[in-house]
């Protein structure tokens, strides 16, 4: 059946997306197919709709981005995602990130402190069919709100200290990801973030791995109490 004009765009954008990926130097052949199987036009704002096929961040509301694609996969890629795995999302914002997450993943759970965001990531997961995903709105870094334990956790933002509270939902063998402030080596300079895999070896075993520069903001606790 001949393709619209619109689909034909769509399928030419996710080849230019998956392009920039490949450049980035993604590699992963399975995060590939999910963002290939995840159209990013669909949780971007429409007035930045047409520059969702570029790897970019985009604003998103509430004063949120969407993280570029690249950034974004070469987390996901840190991770090593297994299929029968249960993976912890905290900072849901549009989505899109818990959609390519449920391509990866038996199952999916994804906390936003903003309730707009949560409500419109929540329908918009649901128009593309991802029933492996529950949207959460709440404190994500509250322990009682992790939803039981998960095999992988990604976290959207960056701490001056590990999570504690969150990193106590890994299962042993698990492996949580996240953004590290570091102090700045001279007074006057902007502190640094990391990125910091984490890796649950036993028990009370914890191995840190520094995976280099992050672009991930400083997090905040609680849920909005606006928006």
């Amino acid at each position: 059946m001949e393709e619209s004009a619109g689909e034909g765009q769509s399928i030419e954008a996710r080849a230019a997306l998956l392009l920039q990926l490949r450049r980035a130097g993604v590699r992963d052949l399975a995060i590939m197919r999910a963002f290939e199987t995840t159209p990013r036009a669909l949780f971007a704002p429409y007035r930045f709709r047409d520059l969702s096929a570029r790897d970019m961040s985009l604003p998103i509301g509430c004063g949120q981005t969407m993280p570029a694609a690249a950034d974004l996969a070469r987390r996901l890629e840190a991770l090593r995602i297994e299929p029968h795995h249960r993976v912890l999302e905290v900072g849901t914002g549009s989505g899109f990130g818990a959609a390519v997450l449920s391509r990866l993943a038996r199952e999916v759970v994804t906390i936003e402190r903003y309730e707009t965001l949560a409500i419109e990531a929540r329908q918009r997961l649901a128009e593309v069919g991802r029933a492996n995903v529950e949207v959460l709105f709440g404190d994500g870094l509250a322990a009682n709100e992790t939803r039981g334990y998960f095999d992988r956790i990604i976290l959207h933002m960056s701490f001056h200290e590990p999570p504690h509270s969150v990193l106590a939902a890994l299962t042993p063998g698990g492996s949580a990801l996240f953004g590290r402030i570091q102090a700045p080596a001279e007074e006057g300079e902007r502190p640094l973030a990391r990125l910091c895999l984490s890796h649950r070896a036993g028990d009370a075993i914890w191995t840190d791995s520094d995976l280099g520069p992050s672009r991930l903001g400083a997090s905040l606790a609680g849920r909005a109490k606006a928006l």
